[in-house]
C-alpha cells in the first residue's frame, strides 16, 4: 500500500522544510553534518562533503565553526569538493572561491590542506577537459560525495549550471548567464570586471551526491525556489533536477518560502485559519484570478476557487467584498507623515504630531530614491522634517570607470590651471596608479575605496537635491561592517548598532522608513535592518520609541503585494517624472529609472485592477508590528 502524499506534497515535488529563519536552517544543517562526521570518525572512515559558496551558506559556515571551537568537533576526517570556481582567477584573488572557503571555513577548522579540493581558475585553455575530467574521477576515486551542500541562484542554477545546462552534464568550462554576472557585480566593483568563464560541476555530478540539501534565503530567491520545487523539470532551472533525486531536499526560511503554495495559497493545500491578512490574500488572489474587481466577485467565484470554508465563515460575498475593498482603500494615502487637522480613524498615518521627523533609512546611498522618491517627495512638500540617511558608503558597488574619469577630469583641470593646483594633480595620479596596479581583478587600497564612496555621495546628494531635500538633511553613517568588509561576507558588530543609537537618539523620530527584513540575511540591507532593530531594543524605554511608526519598504526587484500593503502612497505623473529624474543622478550605477518607476506602475495597475482609484504609480510600505 501505497504512502498517502499531502496536500503540500501534492505541489511540492521535492521535500521543503520552512524554518523561522536562515541561522535555525543552518543550526539544523550543521547538525545532520555533524552527525555525518562523527559516526564515519567512529567506522575510521572519511566524510565526503560537496561545498558551495555565496552569501547562503555563510550562517551554515559560521556555524560549523562553532561546533568545532566550541563542541570540539574536528574535520580531520572530512574531505571536500567545491562545486565551482571563477575561471582566470588565481587562489589568492578576494572575489575566488578558493579565497572564500579559507576566510569563511577552512582557514578556522582543523581540516587537513590535502583534504579540501576546488576545481581550478588558471587551468590553461587546452587543457582545461582533461582537469575537469581528473577533478570527476578524484570524487568517484573518494567514494562520491555523501552530502552535498547547495545553493541557488536568480536563475535557477546550481554550481554555476545555467540554463540550458543539461541533465547529463559533468563538470565542465561553462559560459555565465548575463544576470548571474548582474549578480556578482557588486563583488568585482562592476560587471565588467566578472569573469565570464567558470568551471563548475555538472548536474549529473552534483545527482550523484547520496544526500542533497539546497538553501535559500530571503524574498528575492522565492519566485526560483518554488520554479525548482513545483515546476517541472527542466534544463532551464538547473535546481529543478533536484525532484529526481531520492534524498534532495530544501531548507528554506520564510521569506523563500513566500511564492510555496502552501504558503501563497494555502487554502488550496488545506484548512486556513482566516486572520485578517490571510483573508485579504485570498479575496486579492482571487479578484486578480477572476479578473474581476472586488465588488464584483460572488458566492460562486468563492465556491468554485476553494474558498467555501471563508465564505461560509465571514461571508456572503457581498459583505466580504465590501469589508476587503474598505480594508484596501483605507491603504491608500497622499499624506505619508499624516493629514493635519483631519480624522484619521482610517489612515494608515496618525496626524499628530505635526510636523513629523521622518527618518528615511538607505543601506546604501541609492536604495531610499529607488524605493520611496516620490514619498520623500511628498513629505517635503507637506513640511515634514526629513533626515535621509545612507546607513554605508556604497563604495563597493562604485566602478573603476567612475574613479577613473574623476581623477583624469581632475588632473586636466590642474594641469591647465594656473600654478598651485600641484596638490590635486598628485592625488589624481596617485587614484590613476593605484587603478592601474589594481589591474582587472585586483583590490581597492584605502584611498581609491574613499574616493568611490564620494563619488556616490554627491549622486545621494544631487538626487536629494532634485526631490527637493537640502544637503543639510543629509548624512552618511558608514558603518563600519561595510567599511571593513566585503560583499558576501559582511558582519554586524556592536559599533554598527552603537552608530544607529546615536541617530535615533539625536533626531528621535515620529516614523522611520527602513528596508531589510526580508532580504538575504547577509546583504547590506539585512544587517543594516538588524542594527536599527538592535538599537530600537537598547532604546525601548525611551518614551518617543513606543510612539514612532516603522514603516517597511521593498527593493527595486520585489514589491510588496496588495495584501500586504498598510499604505499604499500615489504618485502623480510629475512625482514620477522628479522620481526618475533622480534616479538619472546615480551616474555610477546602473541605470535604473525606468526598471523602478514600472515596479511602481505594476503596483498601481493592481490597485486599478482591484477596482481601487487609478494612479499613475504608487510606492508602498508595510507597517513593522514588532514595535
Amino acid at each position: 500500500m501505497s504512502k498517502r502524499r499531502s496536500a503540500a506534497e501534492a505541489y511540492e515535488k521535492i521535500p521543503t522544510i520552512i524554518h523561522d529563519s536562515s541561522a535555525a536552517a543552518a543550526a539544523a544543517l550543521a547538525q545532520e553534518v555533524k552527525e555525518l562526521i562523527t559516526s564515519r570518525a567512529a567506522k575510521k572512515k572519511n566524510a565526503i562533503l560537496g561545498l558551495a559558496t555565496g552569501s547562503t551558506p555563510v550562517s551554515f559556515y559560521r556555524e560549523l565553526i562553532r561546533l568545532h571551537r566550541e563542541e570540539g568537533l574536528s574535520f580531520k576526517n572530512v574531505v571536500t569538493f567545491n562545486l565551482d570556481e571563477y575561471y582566470g582567477l588565481t587562489p589568492e584573488h578576494p572575489e575566488s572561491y578558493h579565497r572564500f572557503m579559507c576566510d569563511q571555513l577552512f582557514d578556522h577548522i582543523d581540516i587537513p590542506k590535502e583534504n579540501i579540493h576546488l576545481p581550478s581558475g588558471l587551468v590553461p585553455g587546452d587543457q582545461v577537459f582533461e582537469h575537469c575530467r581528473a577533478y570527476e574521477e578524484m570524487i568517484d576515486a573518494a567514494g562520491g560525495v555523501d552530502f552535498q551542500i547547495l545553493g541557488i541562484g536568480r536563475t535557477g542554477h546550481i554550481g554555476f549550471n545555467e540554463p540550458g545546462s543539461s541533465r547529463e552534464s559533468l563538470t565542465r568550462r561553462i559560459t555565465l548567464d548575463r544576470i548571474t554576472r548582474q549578480d556578482a557585480a557588486a563583488d568585482f566593483r562592476g560587471e565588467e570586471n566578472v569573469p565570464r568563464f567558470a568551471i563548475t560541476m555538472g548536474v549529473s555530478t552534483i545527482l550523484r551526491a547520496k544526500k542533497i540539501v539546497l538553501m535559500a534565503w530571503g524574498e528575492n530567491k522565492a519566485g526560483v525556489v518554488a520554479k525548482a520545487v513545483e515546476g517541472a523539470v527542466t534544463d532551464a532551472v538547473s535546481a529543478s533536477f533536484l525532484q529526481e533525486h531520492p534524498e534532495a531536499r530544501f531548507f528554506v526560511d520564510k521569506g523563500a518560502s513566500r511564492e510555496l503554495t502552501r504558503v501563497k495559497l494555502p487554502w488550496l493545500v488545506g484548512p486556513v485559519k482566516w486572520s485578517p491578512s490571510e483573508t485579504r490574500r485570498a479575496v486579492c488572489w482571487l479578484s486578480a484570478s477572476m479578473n474581476r474587481p472586488v465588488l464584483k466577485l460572488i458566492d460562486e467565484d468563492y465556491n468554485e476557487h476553494g474558498l467555501s470554508d471563508l465564505l461560509s465563515e465571514q461571508g456572503p460575498a457581498y459583505k466580504l467584498n465590501i469589508n476587503i475593498f474598505n480594508q484596501l482603500q483605507h491603504t491608500i494615502s497622499g499624506w505619508p507623515g499624516g493629514k493635519p487637522n483631519a480624522d484619521d480613524t482610517f489612515r494608515p498615518e496618525r496626524a499628530k504630531p505635526y510636523p513629523k521627523r521622518s527618518l528615511i533609512l538607505s543601506p546604501e546611498p541609492q536604495d531610499a530614491v529607488v524605493s520611496l522618491g516620490s514619498t520623500v517627495d511628498r513629505l517635503v512638500e507637506q513640511g515634514h522634517d526629513i533626515r535621509l540617511v545612507a546607513m554605508s558608503s556604497g563604495s563597493l558597488r562604485v566602478a573603476d570607470s567612475e574613479a577613473d574619469k574623476f581623477a583624469s577630469t581632475l588632473q586636466e583641470i590642474a594641469t591647465l590651471s594656473p600654478e598651485g593646483w600641484d596638490e590635486q594633480t598628485d592625488y589624481a595620479r596617485h587614484i590613476l596608479r593605484l587603478l592601474e596596479e589594481k589591474g582587472e581583478f585586483g583590490e581597492d587600497q584605502p584611498a581609491l575605496r574613499q574616493l568611490k564612496s564620494l563619488i556616490l555621495r554627491g549622486e545621494l546628494r544631487d538626487a536629494a537635491h532634485a526631490l527637493g531635500v537640502g544637503q543639510e538633511k543629509v548624512q552618511f553613517l558608514n558603518l563600519p561592517f561595510y567599511e571593513r568588509g566585503r560583499y558576501r561576507r559582511f558582519k554586524l558588530g556592536q559599533e554598527d548598532t552603537a552608530e544607529v543609537v546615536k541617530l535615533l537618539k539625536e533626531f528621535r523620530p515620529h516614523q522611520i522608513y527602513v528596508t531589510g527584513d526580508a532580504a538575504d540575511p547577509s546583504s547590506v540591507a539585512a544587517l543594516s535592518f538588524r542594527a536599527l532593530e538592535q538599537a530600537l531594543a537598547e532604546l525601548q524605554h525611551e518614551d518617543w520609541v513606543a510612539a514612532c511608526s516603522v514603516w517597511l519598504y521593498r527593493g527595486r526587484e520585489k514589491a510588496l503585494e496588495p495584501w500586504e500593503i498598510d499604505m499604499a502612497v500615489p504618485a502623480s505623473p510629475m512625482q514620477l517624472e522628479r522620481k526618475a529624474r533622480a534616479l538619472t543622478r546615480y551616474q555610477s550605477l546602473t541605470s535604473m529609472e525606468g526598471e523602478v518607476t514600472k515596479v511602481n506602475q505594476h503596483t498601481a495597475h493592481q490597485y486599478d485592477s482591484l477596482g481601487l482609484a487609478n494612479y499613475e504609480a504608487i510606492e508602498s510600505f508595510q507597517r513593522w508590528r514588532k514595535v
